[in-house]
């Protein structure tokens, strides 16, 4: 819905700004016949100056004596230039990808940082980017480095670092909404790279390190309870077993015989030291 409100506020404008278009007056037609005159006159030379040629991606707006010939632009296709009273300009409607050079930002935390990005646009009507604005590619450039200012210092350095396709998202709902009476449709916004200053990289890789830390302490902490917890209970099973406290010694005395070592031991009958209990 709103993409379909963005049409047609941006039809409803190219509307408005070819409606403003008056007659050429009496003087306006003599001058159009004399040079249609002129054409005739001329042919077939003359043809070769007013045939132009518009190709699939590109839109001719053409004044006639200052003002637009008709409400919409030409091509693609041939169109007819008269010489002497009409001039044309030509408009691409490719998708146009403008670079967002370094921004230095002061964000919401008084954190300095520099920020660039780049924006996909294409020109949506070709009338109102020529007749709205003198460099409608300089001004949506200037206008998105703007904007990115403005956007990223409401946002502190933790926000921008985490969401970037939100705030990617919000500077290209303004960005539509203000170049839609230049005929401007941004498809796309997009943050490149965050530049933080080294002290505050350094300050945030110990803090990163710090919690590894603490959690890492953590950790052990846990695998010592529950290790203790599970020496507890096989002491409370080899009380209640003799045999398997037999069992456990020997089992020990086995893995002692497997690996080369120098140490002896002397096995001793656990019934001999029950008189010392």
């Amino acid at each position: 819905m709103d993409s379909g409100r963005g049409s047609l506020g941006k039809e409803s404008k190219e509307t408005l700004v070819a409606d403003k278009k008056e007659g050429i007056g009496a003087c306006g037609w003599i001058l159009v016949s004399l040079s249609f005159l002129f054409v005739l006159i001329t042919f077939p030379f003359s043809i070769w100056m007013c045939l132009k040629i518009v190709k699939e991606y590109e839109r001719a707006v053409v004044f006639r004596l200052g003002r637009i010939v008709s409400k919409r632009a030409k091509g693609p296709g041939l169109i007819l230039v008269l010489p002497c009273t009409d001039v044309f300009a030509r408009v691409d409607l490719r998708t146009v990808t403008s670079n967002i050079p370094l921004q230095e930002i002061l964000t919401k935390d008084s954190v300095t940082t520099q920020v660039d990005g780049v924006v996909y646009y294409k020109i949506h009507s070709a009338i109102c980017s020529v007749a709205n604005v003198t460099d409608v590619h300089l001004a949506t450039n200037l206008l998105a480095q703007t904007t990115l200012r403005n956007v990223l210092g409401t946002q502190s350095l933790s926000q921008i670092l985490s969401g970037r396709e939100e705030i990617a998202h919000n500077i290209q709902s303004i960005l539509d909404n203000a170049t839609g009476k230049w005929g401007i449709q941004v498809a796309r916004v997009e943050i490149k790279d965050v530049r933080i200053p080294m002290e505050m990289q350094r300050a945030m890789a110990a803090e990163a390190e710090a919690t590894r830390d603490a959690r890492a302490q953590i950790i052990a902490a846990e695998g010592e309870r529950n290790a203790s917890e599970a020496l507890k209970q096989a002491s409370m099973v080899l009380v209640e077993s003799p045999s398997a406290l037999q069992l456990r010694y020997l089992q020990t005395l086995t893995t002692l015989a497997t690996e080369k070592n120098s140490t002896i031991v002397f096995p001793l009958p656990m019934n001999m030291l029950q008189g010392f209990y």
